[in-house]
């Protein structure tokens, strides 16, 4: 694994082509634990503020490192969690659909995000028709989309999504809360490859995704316990989280260069670099 101050990528990138992403990011200013939405949150454990700036800072850096545009919306004071990005809103094609938060605490988050994409010239601006958390849930997989439900996000927005982005949807239900959003539990490495966790998913869902994917790699409950999963793949080189050791050797072992980055701080609310990352496709 390539630590975030590293000066370069593993030499098994050759085998694999990268593409460069346009990535929306939140500044961290007002994250806090201020209450519990699911098992990682406590407010008896709080976030250490200046911690937190320098590790999102560290991630955002190292997205621009690897080649990524960075784009930002503005934090708000009434919105802890707002800097979790990736659940802001699902855009594919230009097209967005926005988020409908299934807790009050969150419920202004939405609104928010989709006020970005109508001031930033998107045209293609859907409101949410059922309860979703954008890509927490909802995630690209190339030539179909993965909808996690059971925690977040509810099934019925499968059928929005199908229409308004024009892809198979495959849903998929998650049955441990500790992996609340499919985000924490699968993680698409290109167009035929994921790792997942396996104990997050019922059979169902399991073998939905062994039918989706050529290539699936089993994350250990070690590293999916330190929210491992909860990356970012260009299809050649992968940003997850650096306690992730195990993971990463799997990655490497089939042709993924890893880059580590230390995002403890969000783990309190349980969150990832995936959390705090939407990509704008």
């Amino acid at each position: 694994m390539t630590p975030v101050d590293g000066s370069g990528t593993g030499s098994s990138a050759t085998a694999r082509t990268g593409r460069p992403k346009t990535l929306l990011m939140c500044p961290p200013d007002y994250f806090r634990v201020e209450y519990a939405i699911n098992p990682w949150m406590d407010p008896a454990n709080p976030v250490d503020p200046d911690r937190a700036r320098r590790q999102w800072a560290a991630l955002k850096d190292t997205y621009a490192r690897l080649g990524h545009a960075v784009r930002l919306i503005d934090p708000r004071p009434d919105l802890p969690d707002m800097v979790f990005a990736a659940n802001g809103a699902t855009v594919i094609g230009g097209t967005v659909l926005g988020s409908k938060f299934r807790y009050p605490e969150r419920a202004g988050e939405g609104p928010a995000y989709l006020d970005w994409f109508r001031r930033n010239g998107y045209q293609a601006v859907t409101d949410p028709a059922e309860v979703n958390e954008g890509e927490g849930d909802l995630i690209f997989a190339h030539r179909a989309i993965i909808a996690g439900y059971g925690f977040r996000s509810s099934r019925a927005i499968q059928r929005q999504a199908a229409a308004l982005f024009g892809l198979p949807v495959i849903g998929v239900r998650l049955i441990d809360p500790r992996y609340y959003h499919l985000d924490t539990a699968l993680l698409v490495l290109d167009a035929d490859t994921a790792a997942y966790y396996p104990a997050a998913f019922d059979d169902a869902g399991r073998a939905a995704l062994a039918a989706h994917f050529g290539h699936l790699i089993e994350a250990k409950d070690e590293d999916a316990e330190v929210l491992g999963l909860n990356g970012l793949s260009d299809g050649a080189t992968v940003v997850l989280p650096v306690q992730a050791t195990g993971l990463a050797g799997q990655l490497e072992a089939a042709g993924f260069s890893v880059v580590g980055v230390d995002m403890s701080e969000f783990a309190k609310s349980g969150g990832g670099p995936k959390c705090c990352t939407l990509e704008l496709r």
